[in-house]
């Protein structure tokens, strides 16, 4: 934290006691000169705080009171950042009541009036140019999240319902470890009291979440992260393939976004993606768009796929060339 950051928050928590405070007490108190004070104080009302000074004899600086919530102290680029990822995070899910999305929609349209005086014309500006396409993702309870995340701070265990992928559903008591993102989706990472083990669950199956007064004792984790966990049991039942394309990583990056993919530059162009696959149709379509030469290490099976689909193609454009 930057020497000016710390002291305009020292300013800002001393002010907000209600008190009046003459300038010299002020100065004193944050060990600055009477013009690095005044400079303080443009700063404050900058932000949008509404700071009221009263000069000469008897003279102070109070924060005028009947402001419930400050505006927040945010750069420009900070605040422009704060508003993309609502209108991003607003574009998930159904927009059910009480989903995240829901709540991300809201927040975005009230975020205006908590911003600093000079904000709020850039920001308006921003949400009347900006459109968001709809992404789609399952709907999430935002409350479920908060009260997970209540439950992994104090260690407490969590009862739910849980859907399986089969529709069938069944309770669950759960030591809650961490929550994860992952491709859109939202997991839970904890060990599950009637299996003994580490399990994963889909949060937007859970139904019913009950934190309880139960206390437990972290365990090690299963993995270095909860993505890296998440990530291992996705993959379990899959093979690497490993693809080398003669194309910038950028380029190759954006054809597989919707891959779970490590992608590698090995040269300015040439780049390595490493995939786990369950079938070898899942990397055509990103391989067709990036129209360039590759390679491909995978198992035997895949390859011969591969080499079956390309000869259906021949044919199919020699037919075309009659």
């Amino acid at each position: 934290m930057s020497d000016v950051t710390g002291r305009m928050l020292s300013l800002l928590a001393t002010l907000q006691t209600g008190r009046s405070f003459s300038g010299e007490e002020l100065a004193t108190r944050l060990g600055v000169s009477p013009r690095t004070l005044r400079r303080d104080i443009d700063r404050l009302r900058g932000h949008g705080y509404p700071v009221e000074t009263r000069p000469g004899p008897g003279g102070h600086y109070r924060l005028t009171a009947g402001r419930t919530m400050p505006p927040l102290m945010l750069e420009d680029d900070e605040a422009v950042a704060m508003l993309l990822g609502l209108a991003s995070l607003a574009t998930k899910g159904s927009a059910d009541e009480g989903s995240l999305d829901e709540a991300a929609t809201r927040a975005y349209g009230k975020l205006e009036q908590f911003l600093p005086k000079r904000l709020r014309p850039r920001i308006a500006r921003l949400r009347t140019s900006l459109e968001t396409g709809a992404t789609a993702a399952p709907s999430t309870s935002a409350e479920h999240l908060g009260l997970l995340a209540d439950a992994i701070g104090s260690r407490q265990v969590v009862a739910f319902e849980y859907e399986r992928k089969d529709g069938a559903v069944a309770t669950r008591r759960v030591e809650p470890h961490r929550q994860a993102h992952h491709l859109e989706r939202w997991y839970l990472l904890g060990w599950d009291l009637d299996r003994g083990d580490w399990r994963v669950y889909r949060v937007d199956r859970i139904s019913g979440l009950r934190v309880s007064t139960a206390r437990f004792e972290p365990r090690p984790a299963p993995a270095d992260t909860a993505i890296g966990y998440l990530a291992s049991g996705i993959n379990r039942t899959r093979e690497p393939v490993v693809i080398t394309v003669d194309a910038p990583a950028g380029a190759v990056a954006d054809a597989f976004r919707h891959d779970d993919a490590e992608v590698v530059p090995l040269t300015e162009r040439r780049t390595r993606v490493r995939l786990w696959l369950d079938s070898w149709e899942w990397p055509l379509p990103a391989l067709a768009f990036l129209d360039a030469d590759f390679t491909v290490e995978a198992p035997e099976r895949f390859l011969e796929g591969l080499k079956g689909f390309g000869e259906r193609l021949a044919r199919a454009a020699e037919r075309d060339g009659r």
